[in-house]
């Protein structure tokens, strides 16, 4: 699990930061991960478990919760709130209005 340690603490970091409790006791998503990781470092050549496993399950489920995570982000910031201002537009889309003519 050494090699793949920082690989499994930013998964459980990702866990933590969706989930409503931030205790790696009680939450089974960690728990799970934590036993997975355990489960690989065990490995052998007779239980024919690949040996980077263990690797591309930490980094796929790394991809999608911060993919997740990045969703709920752009649809809370995108979503329609009614009518808005000119100004608010342009500043949601990175332009900047033209000054007032004197």
């Amino acid at each position: 699990m050494k090699p793949n340690g920082k690989l499994v603490r930013s998964v459980i970091q990702e866990i933590r930061r969706v989930s409503s409790d931030r205790s790696a006791k009680n939450n089974i998503m960690v728990q799970y991960i934590l036993e997975q990781a355990r489960s690989h470092r065990e490995t052998s050549e007779i239980l024919c478990k690949a040996r980077e496993e263990l690797k591309n399950l930490a980094e796929t489920y790394l991809c999608y919760l911060n993919s997740q995570r990045m969703c709920k982000e752009i649809q809370v910031r995108y979503t329609g709130k009614g009518e808005r201002s000119i100004r608010e537009t342009a500043d949601l889309v990175g332009f900047k209005l033209p000054h007032d003519p004197k």
